[in-house]
């Protein structure tokens, strides 16, 4: 989105007559993309979508108090990421288990939703490995291909800090799969 378009959107929800019309129109720009990263962390379909709902409840009821010191999409990123790692928590899923991990990608390429091949169920598998912010920075720079200007914002914590994670997350991952080779 347009940093012009995003100004007009921000405008809109600040209005309470075109505040519902406004926030239709987040949810659409947005939704698929959130939807990737809280999948791409949370791993199921269906707590994915749980998430996004929850993330999108929390933004709604929170938009008066955005302050347009970030983008939205930043601001809805952070929410999201929170939100599937509150999940996580919550289920006690914070560290996954080898014996865990195993079945990720039989359980991936079992899956309706899943549209990958067996490489991609085995990177998942390997994703799955790593510790959560590992996780949540390998996921926003190779898949989203963000910035580290912009997840230093997202997750605020320093550049340097996020490229050492991507960079050690990386080396598990490569080291997975020649485990796996």
């Amino acid at each position: 989105m347009k940093e012009n378009e995003e100004k007009e959107l921000l405008a809109q929800l600040t209005d309470q007559r075109t505040r519902r019309r406004a926030f239709e129109k987040v949810v659409s720009e947005f939704g698929q993309q959130l939807y990737w990263q809280i999948r791409r962390i949370v791993l199921d379909h269906d707590d994915a979508n749980d998430i996004l709902q929850n993330t999108f409840i929390k933004a709604w009821s929170n938009i008066d108090s955005f302050r347009s010191d970030s983008r939205l999409s930043t601001w809805l990123t952070r929410i999201a990421i929170n939100e599937s790692l509150d999940f996580k928590r919550r289920k006690r899923l914070d560290t996954v288990s080898a014996d865990e991990t195993e079945g990720i990608a039989n359980h991936l390429l079992a899956d309706e939703y899943f549209d990958g091949d067996e490489t991609q169920a085995l990177l998942q598998q390997a994703i799955a490995t790593l510790p959560d912010v590992q996780r949540t920075v390998f996921n926003l720079r190779y898949y989203d291909e963000m910035k580290y200007s912009e997840m230093s914002e997202v997750l605020q914590t320093s550049e340097g800090s996020l490229k050492a994670s991507y960079h050690i997350a990386v080396g598990k991952i490569a080291e997975f799969f020649r485990k796996h080779d």
